[in-house]
């Protein structure tokens, strides 16, 4: 499907993504199990399609009827493209821009955010935004990425809203001046310059961020190179391949084409699947076989 016009100006990463070497059709993973994983991924996607054509049937499919599962484009995830509707007015202020971004992913309800403002490098400012979260009715945080309250309480921001508003305005600029002065850095290496440079080891967080910053300045970071992978994807990388070190299988599926699959297209050229997209399937691909399974956390589909 053609990427639709609303999500085509909305990032500035699409381009960079078409202009990639042809797949590779003997990817050295397990087969078997790598046609598990498309036939997954190929519904995913395509229940995302039925949606943007207001069909009356999404998918046949059982599990995926019930159960909640991100997309496997992680561009067209609701809260992904909240966030950057929000602050898509700053992306010509880097810094503002990664401060901001830093705050959603960490508060991960974008309604919170639009309720208490968005943060500055003004103090005051900040100590009002602090005190508007303090009061904010519940919920005030979401549940996609849980927050380790423990990493900070020994600190001089030892609770939430004073970390978020008060500390992270003290290194963003920083961290986003380390960013603009690299090119196609990979998410790795970007990761753990930032860790340095906030001084707390919120590694799954900053990632998130890193992800969101290729999206709309695409020069800096690349996401076909070394990509971290997670605990929820890690079982699936060792099924594709018990020998290989999983970023290597990570990186290795970012040269397979899945036959069949729906991807998007902009202006007629493929979107491929990047390190980071391929990571994401394997997080979501292990949730579908735990389910089938009558395993996992059951997150209905509302």
């Amino acid at each position: 499907m053609e990427l639709p016009i609303q999500l085509a100006s909305l990032y500035k990463h699409w381009q960079k993504h078409t202009h990639l070497p042809e797949g590779q059709s003997n990817v050295k993973v397990s087969q078997k199990e790598l046609k598990k994983v498309e036939a997954f991924a190929i519904e995913r996607m395509k229940v995302w399609e039925r949606k943007q054509t207001n069909e009356s049937v999404l998918t046949k499919d059982l599990i995926l009827q019930e159960y909640r599962f991100c997309n496997i484009y992680r561009e067209l995830d609701k809260q992904t493209i909240l966030m950057h509707q929000k602050l898509l007015h700053l992306t010509g202020k880097p810094d503002l821009w990664f401060l901001n971004a830093l705050f959603y992913r960490f508060i991960a309800r974008p309604e919170t955010v639009d309720s208490v403002g968005l943060l500055s490098f003004d103090k005051k400012h900040n100590e009002q935004v602090m005190k508007n979260l303090i009061i904010h009715k519940r919920p005030v945080y979401g549940v996609p990425y849980v927050f380790p309250i423990s990493i900070i309480q020994k600190t001089a921001w030892p609770k939430r809203e004073s970390f978020f508003c008060l500390y992270l305005p003290t290194v963003a600029k920083k961290c986003a001046k380390y960013l603009l002065s690299g090119t196609n850095r990979s998410v790795d290496e970007a990761v753990e310059g930032l860790v340095k440079i906030v001084g707390f080891n919120f590694k799954f967080h900053l990632t998130e961020v890193v992800i969101d910053f290729a999206y709309q300045y695409p020069e800096t970071i690349d996401l076909f190179k070394q990509f971290p992978v997670g605990p929820g994807s890690l079982p699936t990388m060792h099924l594709l391949s018990p020998e290989k070190d999983p970023k290597e299988v990570c990186l290795l599926l970012i040269k397979h084409d899945i036959k069949d699959f729906p991807y998007l297209t902009l202006k007629g050229k493929l979107i491929r699947l990047s390190a980071e997209n391929w990571e994401g399937i394997g997080c979501e691909y292990r949730k579908y076989s735990n389910l089938q399974n009558g395993k996992g956390r059951k997150r209905h589909y509302r």
